[in-house]
């Protein structure tokens, strides 16, 4: 037996941090066409864009619409929400560090103003980047390092409070196996939404009575029942859903960033 390699220590802080949660998790597939045109045009112009990036643009749009979900719970006997102002998105980054795979994560703040290049580049940066070596990751870093006794317990004070979390933590978060052969993927991310992303394959689906090959996606969505409803939470999915699929139909990022009327 050999002990937990260091580089994996936050992630079990932050599955201790995640017990309190009420999961509850919905699913539905989305027709990434729109995507898909909007990604070959942006390479013809010399630019790439990720897919976690269309989704990172979309729900940070649909969020900010729903201030219930973009928020945050604390306590058991008085327990207290806070609804955040801004939608920042947490992103999970698989890193080998030090001989070690581990997954580390970071918040992307404000993404309900960032247009799809802005937030393109933030992602490259931390995908591409040396967690070893860059700032953001400092804490984390340091975290590493405490012993047992001090590590939990500063951890604990850094990501408890509400005025504090959706810093720490994200608003809502993003994870993506579509690299690999998943086509579902349901996880906690430590915030009231969580969407889990698989990959986009080539699917039959019906269209006007015929059958077409469109690329679709496995879309998750996992949110914690403390905070919000099911009926509020499938509306923050359908309108992620609805906002990805129009991707592309005006060409450009506009189509993609109204919120669809939600019915009442």
């Amino acid at each position: 037996m050999t002990a937990v390699a260091r580089e994996r220590r936050q992630t079990l802080l932050f599955l201790g941090e995640l017990r309190p949660f009420a999961p509850v998790f919905l699913d539905t597939e989305v027709d990434m066409t729109g995507v898909r045109v909007h990604q070959a045009d942006a390479r013809r112009r010399g630019d790439r864009y990720s897919t976690i990036s269309y989704v990172l643009h979309a729900a940070a749009r649909v969020l900010i619409d729903h201030p219930d979900a973009n928020a945050a719970i604390r306590g058991r006997v008085f327990p207290r929400v806070a609804r955040y102002p801004a939608a920042n998105g947490k992103i999970a980054l698989d890193k080998t560090l030090d001989g070690s795979r581990a997954v580390v994560s970071t918040v992307l703040r404000d993404l309900q103003d960032a247009t799809l290049a802005e937030i393109q580049e933030r992602i490259d940066y931390f995908r591409d980047g040396d967690a070893r070596q860059q700032p953001e990751f400092a804490g984390v870093r340091a975290l590493q390092r405490m012993p047992w006794p001090l590590r939990p317990l500063l951890f604990r004070l850094g990501v408890r409070p509400l005025s504090r979390r959706h810093t720490m933590f994200g608003t809502f978060a993003v994870s993506s196996l579509g690299h690999r052969a998943v086509d579902g993927f349901h996880a906690i991310g430590g915030t009231t939404v969580t969407l889990g992303l698989g990959r986009v394959v080539d699917r039959p689906v019906a269209r006007d009575s015929r059958v077409v090959i469109a690329p679709m996606m496995r879309l998750n969505l996992a949110f914690d029942h403390r905070v919000v409803d099911g009926a509020e939470a499938a509306d923050v999915l359908t309108e992620i859903k609805d906002s990805l699929e129009r991707f592309g139909v005006s060409r450009g990022e506009a189509a993609a960033a109204p919120a669809v009327a939600r019915a009442r």
